[in-house]
């Protein structure tokens, strides 16, 4: 479980990263940009990912080894 949660953590960071990347360079990368539902969110969706990202990395730190 604890790999898992790394690993979610993960690709919720480097989304949320490239969402950032995307938004202050223009770069078409990221899967933010390509939901609809988030159109002028994008920011706020990303910022949220990262948190998300460092969540997920302190509830994988608090668990056991599987």
């Amino acid at each position: 479980m604890k790999a898992l949660l790394e690993f979610l953590g993960l690709i919720a960071l480097v989304q949320g990263g490239m969402g950032l990347l995307h938004e202050f360079t223009d770069w078409k990368i990221g899967f933010v940009q390509r939901i609809d539902l988030l159109d002028g969110l994008e920011v706020y969706a990303s910022i949220t990912l990262v948190v998300l990202a460092c969540a997920l990395f302190a509830v994988a730190e608090r668990r056991r080894p599987d």
